[in-house]
């Protein structure tokens, strides 16, 4: 079955980049068909402009709202006919209307091996500065279904990352990003596959 992702972004979109790109070189059958993003200074905006994937700004400016908000977000992803969410280093908790209509087809990836370093406010940079801090010899990345508590749904993949000897936060997260976009992809391309 071909995937229909709504991708949820808030920043640079490179992890979304790195799916649009296997979509479009068919290593994951599918498409793209709408850009969600909380930030409207967003760097993924663009990117989904170039790639010609329709995009929204939806965020507490343009529905105060809450409830409002998870209305607007799911009538969004419904419009654009998607058939599954993928959450892209989106920074915002998706509302449980559209968690519970998508339940089983919305996922996350990790930047690190859950359930170790996962939950609010772990995320990015804190996640490598907190595995760096815990002096462990393995990270890495995990691909998980997304419930309505924070990196607390089914895991689905991971991938293990050597932390070394010599790591920063820097080198450590470009290798642990790498990996985890590289997971993704596979995992998106499996879904496809087994329809």
């Amino acid at each position: 079955m071909a995937l229909r992702l709504a991708i949820f972004a808030s920043h640079s979109g490179t992890t979304a980049q790195a799916v649009i790109d296997a979509l479009r070189d068919g290593r994951i059958d599918g498409e793209a068909v709408l850009v969600i993003c909380n930030n409207p200074d967003a760097a993924v905006l663009g990117r989904a402009a170039a790639a010609g994937i329709p995009s929204v700004v939806l965020n507490s400016r343009t529905h105060p709202d809450p409830a409002a908000l998870d209305a607007a977000v799911l009538a969004a992803v419904r419009g654009a006919g998607a058939t599954h969410i993928l959450l892209a280093g989106y920074m915002k908790k998706l509302g449980a209307p559209t968690v519970a209509a998508f339940e089983g087809r919305v996922f996350n990836s990790h930047p690190a091996l859950l359930p170790a370093f996962g939950g609010q406010g772990m995320y990015g940079d804190r996640v490598h500065a907190a595995v760096l801090a815990a002096d462990i010899a393995q990270t890495g990345a995990t691909v998980h279904r997304v419930t309505n508590d924070y990196d607390a749904g089914e895991i689905v993949a991971q991938v293990e990352v050597p932390v070394l000897a010599d790591d920063d936060v820097a080198a450590l997260g470009e290798r642990v990003r790498a990996a985890e976009r590289a997971l993704l992809i596979e995992v998106l391309a499996e879904i496809a596959r087994a329809g």
